[in-house]
């Protein structure tokens, strides 16, 4: 199983806290530094120094490292029209050398939206204007050189693009799609994404948000079209310690006692139920950045056992 670190920056976090945990999470070997898209903080803290831009950061980070995989969990489409996404995620990814993963979901934090003046429509107006950016960015990426891309949606209309720039990676970023819609977005995840992640479910939920996608699988053909199943994953937020009361000491300091918790043993045993499911790739959401010593309790003594066991 590969391990992402998930950050959440909007809770208080500046580019230099940020680089400084994607640097050493690289140096230990995880798979990749991931960070959510939002601008506004959540629950009891003021979110100082504030918010920073997903994209702007992430660029910057591209070029402060070498081999980590760099992303988000997820862009909300309500902030950024699908043109100039597709323009931007792929500026990052000729940065980063070909590095870049997209998430991208349809929005769900009303307050931030409404603080910052971004228009948030109804939830199907939402889930329609995301199947239209998938289209759009996959359908950006995916036209050859030399050729024009057209597009004509209900809320997005595109002519005669030159599709530029190209990313790094042949056909485009990898495309992450998620949560626990039992309609929408199973259906959106086997037509567009090469990943499909829950976040945040019990055991229970996360299989029957695989076993949905499963079954759009069968009704897309989506292994007929020659296109393997989306690579399954999840995320949790996690509070682990060498001894309990390691582990007790960095709960209090998130304010609350995560899915993941406890010991090594404790937690490897948490995450082999995600495992069994079929998970191939873990985020762990890290709510303390300042904790450097947890990625390398983490990296030591529960990626290792956890590859032992592979």
């Amino acid at each position: 199983m590969r391990l992402v670190i998930f950050v959440e920056p909007q809770q208080g976090a500046t580019y230099a806290d940020q680089l400084r945990v994607a640097r050493h999470a690289e140096e230990l070997g995880y798979d990749g530094f991931f960070r959510s898209d939002h601008l506004l903080s959540m629950g009891e803290g003021d979110g100082m120094p504030g918010p920073t831009d997903a994209w702007a950061t992430l660029a910057a980070i591209a070029e402060g490292t070498s081999t980590i995989r760099l992303g988000t969990l997820v862009t909300s489409a309500t902030f950024r029209l699908p043109g100039p996404l597709a323009i931007t995620v792929a500026q990052v990814d000729q940065m980063s050398g070909g590095r870049v993963e997209l998430g991208l979901g349809a929005g769900w934090y009303e307050a931030e939206h409404t603080a910052y003046g971004v228009p948030f429509p109804p939830v199907g107006e939402r889930f329609d204007r995301l199947e239209e950016q998938l289209a759009i960015i996959t359908g950006l990426w995916q036209t050859p050189a030399g050729e024009k891309f057209s597009f004509s949606g209900k809320h997005y209309s595109l002519t005669d693009s030159p599709a530029l720039p190209k990313p790094v990676q042949p056909g485009g970023p990898r495309v992450i799609v998620g949560g626990h819609g039992p309609k929408r977005t199973p259906s959106l995840a086997v037509r567009y994404a090469d990943e499909f992640n829950v976040g945040f479910g019990t055991v229970e939920q996360t299989r029957q948000a695989f076993e949905r996608v499963t079954i759009a699988c069968e009704q897309y053909e989506r292994a007929a079209s020659g296109r393997a199943a989306p690579v399954r994953s999840a995320a949790q937020t996690i509070a682990c310690g060498l001894t309990e009361e390691d582990a007790r000491r960095r709960a209090e300091r998130i304010g609350r006692t995560p899915p993941l918790y406890g010991t090594p043993d404790q937690v490897v045993e948490q995450i082999g139920a995600y495992a069994e499911l079929g998970v191939e790739r873990l985020y762990l959401q890290i709510l303390d950045l300042a904790d450097l010593d947890h990625l390398d309790v983490i990296a030591s003594r529960v990626a290792t056992q956890l590859t032992a066991s592979a």
